[in-house]
């Protein structure tokens, strides 16, 4: 299941990998915001994908709803359009699935940069998925991408009334596990996200996710925890994820000259996460995640 929310060429190259790289037969959904004009091209192009629309407007939780709830097979996998599958991603997710048993909720595998020809791109992914790099552990685990994850579906169908919360994948992994179901990474099963930013692009990104997530944790706080928690945000939130994200990146060498290129823009983008959680904090959501992509 795939939402569409950059561009043709994004879900484009994202389907093309897809369908090379299969090793199986799949059920390729494609929930598309973007308008008619891109779904005319991807059922010209790929006539075996199912494309629903939607409007502009809807989210990529809602998105993944929707296609999750249309999803027919046994097993739904989920990536988004700038993420490029390998060579049997789709056969070694099916196995990794079976092999991990009846009990299993979700099995994920880490994400990798593809878009490697310029320091923006590579500071936004470092920024955004230093917890996904590989190696990763293997075995059970408490978290999972949201980008590169399958899930058994009658697993799917015992928490429908998360995916209507239009919360993201971590909403979902935790009801998994409170429901006894275990969650595996299998670090093997990597896929490359190809995103192209500018830094205006991300900075705005950043914030958008960011206040969307914090409106979300601080809908049920009291007034003055989120007085408070806003102004964490602003003070200790940039400095922190500044040293997490290195910290993360620095003990994997094959990214150590690009996380060095890279730290000047990771001061502006983690202020722009602390801002973001400060504004959700304080004024909520608005219609921040609606603008996430």
């Amino acid at each position: 299941m795939i939402p569409s929310v950059n561009s043709f060429d994004d879900v484009d190259g994202c389907l093309r990998a897809l369908e090379a790289a299969q090793g199986a037969q799949l059920e390729i959904i494609v929930i598309d915001r973007l308008g008619e004009h891109v779904r005319h091209f991807i059922r010209r192009e790929h006539p075996g994908v199912t494309v629903r629309a939607v409007p502009p407007e809807t989210t990529i939780p809602q998105m993944r709803a929707l296609g999750i709830r249309q999803a027919s097979s046994p097993a739904t996998a989920v990536i988004e359009d700038h993420v490029i599958v390998p060579e049997g991603w789709a056969k070694a997710m099916l196995d990794a699935l079976h092999d991990a048993g009846d009990q299993i909720g979700a099995v994920g595998g880490p994400v990798d940069n593809a878009a490697t020809e310029n320091r923006v791109d590579w500071a936004a992914f470092l920024c955004e998925y230093s917890s996904t790099l590989p190696p990763l552990p293997a075995g059970s685990a408490t978290w999972l991408p949201g980008n590169n994850v399958i899930y058994p579906t009658e697993i799917l169908r015992k928490h429908d009334a998360v995916l209507d919360r239009n919360a993201w994948e971590g909403a979902l992994h935790d009801a998994i596990l409170e429901g006894g179901n275990p969650l595996a990474m299998r670090p093997d099963i990597i896929v490359g996200h190809k995103m192209h930013y500018t830094m205006g692009l991300y900075l705005s990104q950043r914030y958008y996710y960011s206040r969307s997530f914090a409106s979300v944790r601080g809908a049920q706080m009291p007034f003055l925890k989120r007085l408070a928690a806003g102004a964490a945000a602003l003070v200790v939130l940039p400095p922190l994820m500044f040293i997490r994200t290195v910290a993360r990146v620095r003990g994997k060498s094959p990214y150590n000259a690009h996380l060095v290129a890279s730290l000047p823009m990771l001061v502006p983008f983690c202020i722009s996460w602390g801002l973001g959680e400060a504004a959700g904090f304080w004024f909520g959501g608005g219609n921040a995640l609606a603008k996430v992509r």
